[in-house]
């Protein structure tokens, strides 16, 4: 797991359009990069839509949202398409940027032990730099704990402008 100050690791990864993103590319906005395990579970599911939900309200606290996971763009795709979410999910299925955020570990699930995505977000200032972590993510409650923080460092930017400008 990345620390918070630390320079967010650059990528380059196909969209669910088939479209390649860089994290070059929203150089001085804010990006929620969350990680989850797979397009159309029960968990990955709830948490896309919950943050779907409130989309409009990231959008307008300047935060753009971006999902990862090792499914293929095509994946994606349908995912997006039948859950109707409005933001971008990157497919990282070298895990290579899974990997180089620290969401990729060992897991067990019903008595198997295997490597898998962590449920991991990071939210990444306009500066590039990681501004909070999120390991551990509850799906249901994720995306109402995003926003109350975002609108906390907001208040705190707005204050420390004000200081500023006195």
């Amino acid at each position: 797991m990345l620390k918070v100050g630390r320079k967010a690791p650059a990528f380059t990864l196909a969209d669910q359009e088939g479209k390649m993103q860089t994290l070059k590319q929203y150089a001085g906005t804010s990006v929620l990069l969350y990680f989850y395990p797979k397009d159309d579970t029960p968990g990955c599911t709830k948490e896309a839509c919950a943050i779907a939900e409130v989309y409009k309200d990231f959008k307008k606290l300047g935060v753009t949202v971006i999902g990862v996971s090792k499914d293929s763009s095509k994946s994606h795709k349908k995912f997006a398409v039948k859950y109707n979410l409005p933001f971008t999910l990157l497919s990282d299925e070298s895990t290579e940027m899974i990997q180089a955020y620290g969401a990729w570990a060992e897991k067990k699930m019903m008595g198997k032990t295997f490597m898998g995505t962590l449920r991991i977000s990071y939210l990444i200032g306009a500066d590039g730099k990681i501004a909070r972590v999120y390991p551990d993510v509850d799906p249901a409650s994720h995306a109402l704990q995003l926003l109350t923080d975002i609108k906390a460092i907001r208040k705190e930017e707005k204050a420390a402008a004000k200081l500023v400008a006195q």
